[in-house]
């Protein structure tokens, strides 16, 4: 079955960075594009950013562009979430997901566990 499973959040104060791991196990990770999502408390869960399946193509929120990074290794089967100039409002559950629709950001069938991201002021 899919598996993705989520690491290297954290608690960072404000100007921070951090770089989230997902690794992925169960599919063939490069035919996908992949996506993070994150969702704060009492918040629904919001796209952040996706990449395609070869890296050619990359979007954001408007809320995280140019202070994040999304990046993927195939050979690893990993997708990375560089997040610089962190914010409080950054401050959510980051959620990987596959299959990520391009265009839309429709988030695919398929989800991490997540990780805590928590920026102090």
């Amino acid at each position: 079955q899919v598996q993705l499973v989520e690491s290297g959040g954290g608690l960072v104060q404000t100007g921070g960075s951090l770089r989230l791991s997902c690794a992925a196990s169960g599919l063939t990770f490069s035919r996908y594009p992949m996506g993070w999502f994150r969702q704060a408390p009492g918040k629904e869960r919001e796209f952040v950013a996706v990449i395609s399946w070869n890296a050619g193509s990359t979007y954001y929120a408007d809320s995280v562009k140019g202070r994040f990074t999304i990046s993927r290794d195939n050979a690893k089967n990993t997708v990375y979430l560089q997040m610089n100039s962190l914010k409080p409002e950054d401050t959510a559950v980051y959620y990987c997901n596959t299959n990520t629709d391009l265009w839309s950001h429709r988030p695919g069938d398929y989800w991490g566990q997540g990780t805590q991201v928590t920026v102090s002021s």
